[in-house]
């Protein structure tokens, strides 16, 4: 068995917050649907709003139950007072639901239905506490005490999730409200998710469920983050599901008018898309593959450095590297700052970090480091690359998609395009435009030389612009650029939309001395969702020095796709 909930746990803290932290970037998904945005915004039409908080009467009722349920496997009497307090709480709510609702400043409909989703979590959430839980068989009667206290934390585990959720997208929707300005129309509702005692709640019931599950074994602890994982999926699913009234800018891909609509997605390689840089692996493969010299100290037929001089001239190479880097920022950033984005002024600086890359790549070429590698290799290699979190699953979902109008483009100075296509490739992610530099080969081993196609920022810049030439019709044909280097600056403000993940601290620097906005995808969603209803024109040019930022790939998925 591979490494579960049980493994996790012994690194410390509870199992509720651990599941939080491994499936939060689900909860990104809730955040950037459509009612989400439209709601954070205050512009979400007031009859969705009401459709969406009468939901709460079903969910309410669930609870009650569920808690009943769970009170009565509760072997301890003080978490059996703690889960009756949750229950009488729930009941409290639920007698003053539409008074709640009239203190907020609306009135409910006199008929309420609920929803598909509603109906989907509601019974998920029953049938587990109930002992209908997937992976388990209760022999009979649920009997022994600690068949009962196993119940118990199953149904906290499917409870947990939806309580955070609400938690969190109250606090991240708050973040961005001026608190000197109290007209967001539904800011009460805001407030009374994020209250001490909603957290309190939630807190309660992550303790409660982190106690019950202590004497739990691996495969229940599996079975309780499987219960967690499902609930936040419907929760997600429930959000998604709301009905919206306006047109809204989410998800991005999803355009008005399919037929005449085109997007293109540009994205770097190097720790965009991967966790590691691939001159290091390329590096780290001619070092490990490197033959060892024979008992006269010569090198073999193949010509190549043995291991021990090709480390010690990669080392020398990669200190140079980072070395000459560093003055190059420094040289970039001397300046004084400037006051308004220069685009200009960054353009210059890209020129001296175009130059400094081409000769380190000169160096590179003459060191004769990448003498000597297979093909088969370098291409296993691609194989076994260690991908973004959330990146593989952002392309499996486009290549689903082949309805839409949409094309994938990798553009990187990466130094070997097999790499980035073996890759995609071995995972059968279909992105067929790579734009990279090439190694030479003969007979399928590498000579050392770079077939430099993409050798520098500007280079990058030109074939970014070279592949858009022509789809520049307004609301036509959108470009979005995803990258995180200093050389990927250009590109990203070129892009109709610029999205910065895993970005260098030098990215920042450069950055902002140029006067270059840095937004949180979100915070930018919501302004630009409120110009759209108020009909203002949307521009997201990153010709306007503004750039969006993300923390996870599962961010620019929903952005772009949607849950």
């Amino acid at each position: 068995m591979g490494m579960g909930v049980g493994d996790e746990l012994e690194g410390g803290g509870g199992i509720a917050r651990r599941l939080w932290i491994k499936f939060r970037n689900e909860s990104v998904f809730a955040l950037y649907t459509p009612f989400v945005v439209c709601l954070a915004s205050g512009v979400l039409d007031p009859q969705s709003f009401l459709h969406f908080v009468s939901q709460d009467i079903y969910y309410l009722q669930a609870f009650s139950h569920a808690y009943e349920l769970a009170e009565e496997c509760a072997d301890d009497d003080e978490d059996k007072i703690a889960i009756r307090n949750l229950r009488k709480r729930v009941s409290k709510k639920l007698n003053t639901h539409d008074e709640t609702v009239r203190e907020w400043g609306f009135e409910l409909p006199s008929e309420i239905v609920s929803d598909k989703a509603t109906v989907k979590y509601t019974d998920f959430l029953l049938a587990t506490a109930s002992g209908k839980v997937e992976g388990e068989k209760f022999r009979g009667k649920i009997a022994t005490p600690f068949e009962k206290t196993k119940l118990a934390a199953y149904t906290l585990a499917a409870v947990g999730p939806c309580l955070r959720l609400y938690a969190f997208i109250s606090n991240e929707i708050l973040a961005l409200q001026d608190p000197d300005q109290s007209n967001h129309i539904y800011k009460k509702w805001f407030n009374s998710l994020s209250a001490q005692r909603f957290e309190e709640a939630a807190i309660q019931i992550e303790d409660l469920l982190d106690k019950l599950s202590v004497c739990l074994t691996g495969e229940e602890l599996e079975i309780i983050e499987k219960l967690y994982h499902r609930a936040m999926k419907l929760e997600v699913k429930f959000f998604s599901a709301q009905p919206i009234l306006q047109q809204t800018i989410v998800p991005f891909s999803q355009p008005h008018d399919p037929a005449e609509q085109s997007l293109s997605i540009f994205c770097d390689f190097d720790i965009t898309c991967t966790a590691i840089d691939s001159s290091a692996l390329l590096a780290e493969m001619a070092i490990r593959t490197a033959p060892k010299t024979d008992v006269n100290g010569c090198e073999t037929q193949l010509s190549r450095m043995c291991s021990a001089d090709l480390l010690s001239t990669w080392s020398v190479l990669s200190s140079q590297y980072t070395e000459e880097y560093e003055q190059c920022i420094e040289s970039i950033t001397g300046a004084e700052k400037v006051e308004e984005f220069n685009y200009e002024g960054l353009c210059r600086a890209i020129e001296q970090l175009s130059d400094f890359e081409k000769r380190a790549n000169s160096r590179v070429i003459k060191s004769g480091v990448l003498k000597g590698l297979n093909l088969e290799d370098i291409k296993r290699a691609g194989e076994h690359l260690i991908l973004q979190d959330g990146c593989k699953g952002f392309f499996q979902e486009i290549v689903k998609r082949e309805n839409q109008k949409t094309d994938i483009h990798v553009l990187s100075y990466c130094w070997c395009g097999d790499l980035i296509r073996s890759a995609f490739s071995s995972r059968d992610l279909r992105v067929r435009n790579v734009h990279s530099n090439e190694l030479a080969y003969e007979d399928f081993i590498t000579t050392g030389d770079i077939i430099n196609k993409v050798e520098s920022p500007l280079e990058k810049l030109q074939a970014f612009s070279d592949y858009t030439k022509g789809d520049n019709e307004i609301g036509k044909h959108s470009t979005i650029y995803i990258g995180g280097s200093v050389g990927d600056l250009l590109c990203l403000l070129k892009a109709d939309v610029g999205i910065v993940v895993s970005s260098s601290s030098s990215l920042r620097r450069v950055g902002d001395h140029f006067g270059v906005s840095f937004v949180p995808l979100f915070s930018g969603l919501v302004n630009k969702q409120k110009e759209h209803i108020e009909g203002r024109s949307l521009n997201w040019k990153g010709s306007s020095g503004i750039l969006y930022t993300v923390s996870s790939w599962a961010e620019i998925h929903a952005f772009l796709l949607g849950s």
